[in-house]
């Protein structure tokens, strides 16, 4: 099983930096279909979809919402035209609501939207990331903070957690394991800002690219912490089975959800402080 792990989370990680680094048409169609993928795994976590349904009224919603979101993302980065998208749907989310009623109830219809705009819009930054100016290494940093910050914290949990992190939600997680899951991470982010520095592109602020990867470490765990929170609600252990080893497509994405618009918005303020050097 270790092996059947290891070997998948390779395949999955070397897939999303690839396409991270392509950018263009490539990650958005696979952030599409991750996003497809995992909205169906949280609407079924939720109860939304029970008796092994893949699609209703309600859900389909969803599903549109996303391919729509994507869509306009591909066509234009405006921020009027995907808030427009995000408006649209919630009312058409409260149009199937009402004239269906009483079909849906309101503990269905929040969900639902919630479940679009936490998997869908949220993965969406990724996208939005690699659109920056240097984004093409920035992108990268989302996946290093979140993925780095679960292995570090882990092993420095292992070695050296006394102090437990959230005890009732998950608890072998510690603190110390939580600083360690944002140090190392930062420490990797400096000596990738030196190499983006070295080889690539000069006046690549390492402060920047450190600070990016602890800021996107401390979140990611959030996102972590988060997921664990919905699972231990709905009493199930993994949202699916997609990733041989890991489970489904949230468990492996539950961080990067997180960090994707955290490392955005830092990497947009840390643009207009230094410019086109970060």
């Amino acid at each position: 099983m270790f092996k059947v792990r290891v070997l998948s989370g390779i395949v999955v990680a070397a897939l999303m930096l690839l396409c991270a680094w392509l950018g263009g048409a490539y990650l958005l169609i696979l952030l599409a279909l991750v996003s497809v993928v995992g909205l169906y795994e949280f609407y079924h976590a939720v109860g939304l979809l029970p008796d092994g349904r893949y699609i209703d009224l309600l859900t389909g919603v969803g599903y549109a919402a996303t391919v729509a979101y994507y869509i306009c993302m591909g066509c234009s980065q405006s921020l009027f035209a995907m808030l427009f998208v995000i408006v649209f749907f919630l009312i058409v989310f409260m149009g199937v609501y009402v004239f269906t009623f009483p079909k849906y109830t309101a503990s269905s219809v929040m969900p639902a939207f919630f479940g679009f705009f936490y998997v869908s819009v949220m993965l969406g930054f990724v996208y939005l990331t690699r659109t920056l100016d240097q984004g093409i290494f920035i992108v990268w940093l989302i996946f290093f903070s979140s993925w780095f910050c679960d292995v570090f914290a882990y092993f420095t949990g292992m070695l050296l957690g006394r102090h437990k992190l959230a005890p009732v939600l998950s608890p072998k997680k510690s603190v110390e394991g939580a600083v360690g899951g944002v140090v190392f991470p930062a420490i990797f982010g400096a000596i990738y800002g030196y190499c983006i520095n070295r080889y690539a592109v000069n006046g690549f602020p390492i402060a920047a690219t450190a600070a990016l990867t602890a800021i996107g470490a401390v979140v990611s765990q959030v996102g972590d912490l988060s997921a664990s929170a919905v699972k231990r609600n709905h009493d199930i252990k993994d949202y699916g089975s997609i990733i041989p080893g890991h489970g489904g497509i949230l468990d492996r994405f539950d961080s990067v959800i997180f960090t994707a618009p955290m490392i955005y918005f830092t990497a947009g303020c840390f643009l207009e402080v230094f410019g086109k050097g970060l």
